[in-house]
């Protein structure tokens, strides 16, 4: 399908946006960071798990907030939040190298992705329907992923050395691509839920949207089922690209030098995914394909666990392309099952809240399993867990639609 010319202007510059806030560039060092610093391991994942919890308890507002004064707004506010999140712990002298720092930047990096989290899709999706092109809305998604992958590719390969040669210049650079987020936000193109700014109606937006977006999940089959769905996924992802990536790698013997070409090699096989949505397509439906990848995605975890080094890059890889194809499917699943445009942000808002609480349970699981030196049976029980929750989600949801047609009139 072809795009209008006002959906390619609008899709241009979501790929950038996206390109620029996805750079965070400590990503495969943080920990080596944080270690070098003098944080324990223990401190380490207890910063995380204060992140996923800020996350959640940010999530909703944020996205009542979206709805409430548009959603292109609150994608401003999150790239300039991005911004003093990573300065931080570099630019303040009482805050540089201290855990109370570390604690301030996470719960900002949390504040500026769920200020974006729910309002980037909810834009992309009612943008691309108000033009006529909502068709285009899950190739557009993988693509801006895929571009955001690039992006980290050629940055993250080198990560380590540029760490090496300056400590705090992976932080300085991603404030800057954050300044750069901010700058294409301002290009974007309007948004048909932009309003002027009232302080009233943003107070009071949580006794309108909250019961109505409740009552919207109720009132809906599926929906909340769905966004059950997308919670194994989220999860491993999450969990294996930032948590455990660095514990894996060092458990097969890689320095830190190797954290960010081996990242950057994944994420080309992610980038590969991302771009190819459809391909899923030839065989299944977005639903089917989602269990199906989720619960391939938790076999290679469990292939990490028992191979050598090389054998846990591959499955790394693996394990990558699978989650690029993955998102943009789940992505459309959700977004198709919504019923209401106004509450967009904050629905996505609460399936990210349940996301986010069951990463910060799963973080906290996984400090302690590193402090017995378990991370084997940590990745072996994480594959079976979120396998059999997806293949549950996948037996309940067909029923409860064949039952539900059953009883509609004519059915």
């Amino acid at each position: 399908m072809a795009a209008t010319a006002d959906s390619k202007t609008l899709i241009r510059f979501y790929y950038a946006f996206q390109l620029f806030f996805s750079l965070l560039l400590w990503v495969p060092i943080f920990v080596a960071y944080q270690q070098r610093l003098g944080l324990s391991d223990l401190q380490i994942f207890e910063i995380q798990s204060i992140y996923y919890i800020a996350f959640c308890v940010l999530e909703i507002p944020t996205g009542m907030m979206a709805d409430v004064i548009g959603r292109r707004r609150s994608i401003r506010f999150g790239a300039l939040v991005l911004v003093v999140a990573n300065l931080v712990v570099v630019g303040i002298p009482a805050f540089v190298g201290a855990y109370a720092g570390f604690v301030l930047h996470w719960v900002l990096i949390a504040l500026s992705r769920s200020l974006i989290s729910g309002a980037c899709s909810a834009y992309l999706y009612d943008e691309l329907a108000a033009r006529g092109d909502v068709e285009l809305y899950k190739q557009t998604e993988g693509n801006a992923r895929a571009y955001a992958l690039v992006g980290k590719i050629a940055c993250w390969s080198v990560i380590g050395f540029v760490m090496a040669w300056h400590v705090t210049l992976p932080y300085w650079l991603t404030a800057l691509s954050g300044l750069c987020a901010f700058a294409v936000s301002l290009m974007l193109p309007a948004d048909a839920f932009d309003k002027p700014l009232q302080l009233r109606e943003t107070l009071l937006a949580p006794l309108r949207l909250i019961p109505q977006a409740f009552r919207a999940i109720a009132g809906s089959s599926t929906l909340a089922l769905l966004m059950l769905q997308g919670v194994g996924l989220f999860v491993l992802v999450r969990l294996c690209q930032v948590n455990l990536f660095q514990p894996i790698l060092g458990s097969k013997g890689f320095g830190v030098q190797a954290f960010g070409v081996v990242l950057a090699a994944t994420s080309i096989f992610e980038a590969v995914g991302s771009a190819r949505p459809q391909w899923m397509r030839r065989w299944m439906k977005d639903f089917h394909a989602v269990t199906v990848l989720t619960v391939v995605m938790a076999g290679t975890l469990s292939v990490m666990a028992v191979g050598d080094k090389w054998i846990a890059v591959g499955a790394l890889a693996a394990f990558s392309f699978v989650a690029g194809i993955s998102f943009p499917i789940q992505r459309k699943v959700l977004n198709d099952a919504i019923p209401h445009p106004s509450l967009r942000a904050t629905l996505l808002s609460i399936e990210s809240i349940v996301d986010r609480s069951v990463c910060a349970w799963a973080a906290l699981q996984l400090g302690d399993f590193l402090i017995r030196g378990d991370l084997i049976r940590f990745l072996h029980v994480s594959a079976v867990l979120v396998s059999l929750f997806t293949l549950l989600i996948a037996a309940v949801v067909p029923f409860i639609r064949a039952n539900v047609s059953a009883l509609a009139p004519g059915g």
